[in-house]
């Protein structure tokens, strides 16, 4: 067995300790073995070439610190990343499948010694003509940790040393024109650039995406381009490091698909002892090789009386984002939720509830269509955009609208903006073949429409956004995932939006969604909560179906 396959088969038996992500990424590469095996799968796992680049790696020598002069020897977690970033491939092609990394692990794990060899690696061992390979960062002294690095592997190295000429800012192979440098956005290099391999150390230390996107475009002229990033967390919730994450994150739960980016996060559970000593590898999975138990032992036991060496602790050694707000739903369950196909016309004996979410006619506007099916509660989003600009929304928040679009989850609507008319007409085309006991709204910026249905007969209700109104239906939304009774069959915006979520709570422990902390949008998630404010209570019991109060609507 391959030493990526090997690891992800026993961190997912149990045999390794490892966290919920990194199971999660194990897991990602294992089904996806599954699937290469169809021929409709675009992609295959080349064990030749995983072994091509992590035997590179036995060509290259410690420079510092007890191993200083010894053969780089790759641990099996280690194997599993750059096995898993080099190996996949497009069948078709050949070229390589992952064209972004993001890792994300503890100090001390040998951040720098992968990236310096993996930039060596696309210097010599890529096969790539006029390769240009840069260590990049906000300042010079920053960029050159990793350049550096790779340059005394290289006088290190017989083999190497033959075939790459070393400066103070530059080291290149006149055989293929390929060059290795150092980058920072402080010394105006940033122009001009063709990159073959951008690597990043330390992305929590941005404060803007500069240095993230000019590499980025820069990679347009080549074939299999490769932005590397290593980094540990960090305590900035608004950079473009925990945006990384966030999107990582989805990717590994399946709420977003990328099938070109490859995440590993090593960090402890929720859940988890801070101070158990147990639970530490899941962050550090280096621990007792280059990461030294007695000193994390020592550094755990002055955070437990300071408390800002307690955060310092959590994040750098545990790789925790200290600040960031913890995401309402569990999407493991949400994504486990029974998928169950129901026409409309079945849907019609259904008592259903509306919930709108207008909370934005620039952006998502959501409805949502609740059925009470006495088992489970049978989900219906729907959402409407402006057609203008959707591009740019697409680039914004790195979701396919446009796919979604055509896939029939949202509706694009002609012009700037969403006009109500659209969502008017959508409702009263549903009121047709479903029982509409209720359609609720926000009275903050839905009275007009809201008036609009009532004068055509429909009841409307009320449901203000606080935490009185919103925190039981929350709370049962989330009751209902963990019992697997909410089906929702994997509505891929709706999905996406429940994992933006953010919770705020009061005193009292009452919820509500924190819209000032939704880093992403939220509209169709809101729609369902606002729904299930009143399917949960039932307020349909007992009444006639609105078919025998106000008989057939038409318009």
């Amino acid at each position: 067995m391959d030493r990526v396959t090997k690891y992800a088969r026993e961190v997912l038996a149990g045999n390794i300790v490892a966290g919920y992500l990194v199971i999660l990424a194990c897991n990602r590469h294992i089904e996806d073995l599954k699937k290469s095996k169809k021929k409709s799968y675009k992609y295959c796992y080349d064990e030749e070439a995983a072994d091509r680049a992590i035997d590179f790696f036995g060509f290259l020598n410690h420079t510092k610190g007890e191993w200083a002069g010894t053969p780089v020897e790759l641990e099996l977690w280690q194997c599993f990343v750059i096995g898993s970033i080099f190996g996949w491939k497009h069948k078709d092609t050949d070229l390589r499948r992952y064209r972004t990394a993001y890792e994300q692990v503890a100090r001390k794990n040998g951040k720098s010694t992968k990236l310096a060899g993996v930039g060596l690696y696309g210097l010599t061992g890529d096969g790539e003509q006029g390769a240009e390979v840069y260590s990049a960062a906000t300042k010079r002294d920053q960029s050159k940790i990793i350049f550096d690095e790779a340059k005394r592997m290289v006088k290190a190295s017989k083999h190497l040393s033959k075939y790459i000429d070393t400066f103070t800012n530059n080291m290149n192979v006149p055989v293929n024109n390929s060059k290795f440098e150092p980058l920072s956005s402080d010394a105006n290099t940033m122009d001009g650039l063709n990159v073959h391999f951008g690597l990043i150390d330390e992305l929590h230390a941005h404060k803007t995406r500069e240095v993230y996107d000019v590499l980025e475009t820069a990679t347009g002229a080549r074939s299999q381009p490769l932005i590397y990033i290593i980094t540990t967390a960090g305590f900035n919730r608004n950079g473009i490091c925990y945006e990384m994450y966030e999107y990582s994150v989805k990717i590994l739960e399946g709420t977003v698909e990328d099938d070109t980016f490859f995440a590993y996060i090593a960090q402890i559970d929720e859940g988890d002892d801070w101070t158990d000593p147990e639970c530490w590898i899941k962050a550090n999975p280096n621990l007792g090789v280059s990461c030294n138990v007695e000193d994390l032992q020592r550094k755990c036991e002055k955070a437990k009386e300071i408390p800002a060496a307690q955060n310092n602790f959590l994040c750098k050694h545990l790789n925790i984002w200290v600040n960031s707000q913890k995401r309402w739903m569990n999407m493991f369950k949400w994504a486990e939720c029974p998928q169950k196909i129901v026409t409309e016309k079945e849907l019609i004996e259904y008592p259903c509830i509306v919930g709108m979410d207008l909370s934005s006619t620039t952006d998502i506007t959501s409805v949502n269509f609740e059925f009470d099916m006495e088992d489970y509660f049978y989900i219906l989003s729907h959402s409407f955009m402006p057609e203008e600009g959707i591009e740019e929304k697409e680039r914004r928040d790195n979701v396919p609208y446009t796919a979604w679009a055509r896939e029939g989850y949202i509706t694009l609507t002609p012009g700037p903006v969403v006009d109500y008319d659209w969502i008017e007409l959508y409702i009263f085309e549903k009121a047709k073949v479903f029982d509409i006991m209720e359609i609720c709204y926000d009275p903050w910026n839905a009275t007009q429409i809201a008036n609009d249905f009532k004068n055509e007969g429909f009841t409307t209700v009320e449901v203000r956004q606080g935490y009185k109104t919103l925190s039981e239906p929350m709370k049962n939304v989330y009751d209902l995932v963990l019992q697997q009774k909410l089906i929702h069959n994997g509505n891929p915006l709706l999905t996406w939006t429940m994992s933006n979520v953010v919770a705020t709570q009061d005193p009292a422990g009452n919820i509500k969604p924190d819209k000032s902390k939704a880093q992403y949008r939220i509209d169709p998630a809101v729609a369902l909560i606002t729904s299930h404010s009143r399917a949960m209570l039932k307020p349909y019991k007992g009444r006639k179906s609105v078919y025998e109060e106000r008989g057939l609507f038409f318009i």
